[in-house]
């Protein structure tokens, strides 16, 4: 079959968050198993900024959108993604798509809801034989309303089947009821049934009701998000939909995220003494005193509620007491970025604070860390704890969402398991749970270097992956033609 990937960004040009590293890997998994694939993607000004563009072929230029009421022309350029035969095609149209944040609020829905509309354009001219179009979020939810609505008698987009992935529920994309007209959809569409949202339109809404198929990518978030709690009111609608939804957890490029070839890391990771190796170096990068036996504990993301720093923030003074050291390296709210570099100011020999984004950096620190935390409020699936089990670092976790589903509490009699959690969303539970974790680094080495054992052999390649997402396709199509 062949597989149209739309997503609104893309790794290694476009990178904010974990659904750029999923379009930047399934589809080069998905065409190892056989399967024809293809991903396209706005094009960024930041694309520009930071490669090499004219190596992009133009395969056709001065398009315009068959359904939008913006009716600026587009262009259509051609690329692979990095060592692959993936073909990746970037849209491009003057002035649209030029903003340094590609998530800003400006005109947010003026972006999706046309690049939407000719990401369908450039399927029908490009690749008309393509049988399943793969979308990602609300940014690209309007394509399958598209399709069953202004498209549904076109010859090449009318028999394509959909199947939608929510990476996060949270984020819908809720507007006034007029923009349903800039899009170019009928005012139909406005009410419980389709778009309409307490008074507004609701993108991914509109992508719940309209795929053929849809998925989120893990199997405990899937049940999660039909529940009030996490739901975000859409619990409704897919428990409505529920013999349609399921859950495939992610996973990670090999390839990319390998200790024993990584260049970014200080040495390659093959036994428990290369972990420590790179622990001693991480500390002398980061200029924290030479202590190989102290714990290393590391937060590696957005500093946001979600991840879980109203915890961090509250029980931090007090795992500061034990013989541990802290590593923060990302960015996000100002009141917990202006927290932390105090916290660094207060304890310089055991805090390093880092305010940026720096795969480098986060690279050495999966690598170098001994317990990686991620007490996150949800997490529909999370990389960061595969990333770090892939290194030999321990999660702490909460158990929520692809934490439930990714790591196993360690059994100190059965000697399996590859982290430690907890599952209520408490300040009492995280700090036990990083003082036990803590206490085996430091009290039963034995035991840690079983864990340290147990993670590195965890698999979360994309193999399993794209074998799921295989499957779903082929119910998507054969939903569709039923």
């Amino acid at each position: 079959m062949k597989i149209s990937f739309v997503s609104f960004e893309v790794s290694p040009f476009v990178k904010v968050g974990g659904l750029a590293d999923v379009a930047g890997a399934l589809p080069k998994y998905l065409k190892k198993l056989g399967e024809e694939c293809y991903v396209i993607m706005p094009f960024h000004k930041n694309i520009e900024d930071n490669f090499d563009t004219s190596k992009f072929e133009i395969v056709k230029k001065d398009l315009v959108p068959d359904s939008h009421k913006y009716k600026a022309p587009f262009s259509i350029y051609k690329s692979f993604l990095p060592d692959s035969d993936v073909k990746i095609y970037f849209l491009k149209t003057e002035g649209l798509f030029d903003s340094e944040n590609v998530y800003e609020e400006e005109n947010i829905f003026l972006k999706t809801s046309y690049f939407s509309d000719i990401a369908l354009k450039t399927i029908k001219e490009i690749e008309p034989d393509t049988n399943i179009v793969h979308i990602n979020d609300w940014h690209t939810s309007l394509i399958p309303v598209y399709l069953k609505t202004n498209y549904f008698e076109d010859k090449a987009l009318g028999k394509l089947s959909t199947l939608l992935t929510i990476h996060n529920i949270g984020y819908q994309g809720v507007f006034a009821p007029e923009f349903i007209f800039q899009a170019g959809l009928p005012g139909y569409l406005f009410n419980i049934d389709a778009l309409e949202f307490y008074g507004k339109i609701n993108v991914l809404k509109g992508g719940l009701m309209f795929s053929d198929i849809i998925n989120t990518v893990s199997p405990t978030y899937a049940k999660e998000i039909q529940t009030s709690e996490y739901g975000y009111g859409l619990e409704g609608i897919l428990k409505i939909r529920s013999e349609d939804l399921y859950g495939v957890i992610n996973g990670i490029d090999y390839n990319i995220y390998n200790p024993e070839t990584d260049p970014h890391i200080f040495y390659p990771i093959r036994t428990y003494e290369d972990k420590l190796n790179n622990k001693i170096k991480l500390q002398e990068y980061l200029e924290l005193p030479i202590k190989k036996y102290s714990t290393l504990i590391s937060f590696i993301g957005r500093l946001f509620d979600q991840k879980g720093l109203d915890l961090i923030s509250n029980v931090i003074n007090y795992f500061l007491l034990a013989d541990v050291q802290f590593v923060m390296l990302g960015t996000g709210d100002k009141k917990y970025e202006r927290f932390l570099i105090s916290l660094e100011d207060s304890f310089p020999e055991k805090v390093s604070i880092n305010i940026k984004f720096d795969a480098d950096l986060a690279q050495k620190i999966y690598a170098g860390s001994d317990i990686f935390l991620m007490p996150s409020r949800y997490e529909p699936c999370g990389l960061g704890q595969m990333y770090a089990m892939r290194y030999g670092t321990i999660p702490v976790v909460r158990y929520t969402g692809g934490l439930v589903d990714t790591v196993q509490e360690y059994d100190s009699e059965t000697k399996k398991g590859t982290g430690f959690g907890f599952y209520d969303y408490s300040e009492t539970d995280l700090l036990y749970t990083i003082l036990k974790a803590t206490y085996y680094n430091q009290k039963k080495e034995e035991e840690w270097k079983i864990i340290f054992k147990n993670c590195m052999q965890a698999d979360f390649s994309y193999e399993k992956t794209a074998k799921s997402y295989v499957e779903l396709y082929k119910k998507a199509i054969a939903k569709k033609f039923n």
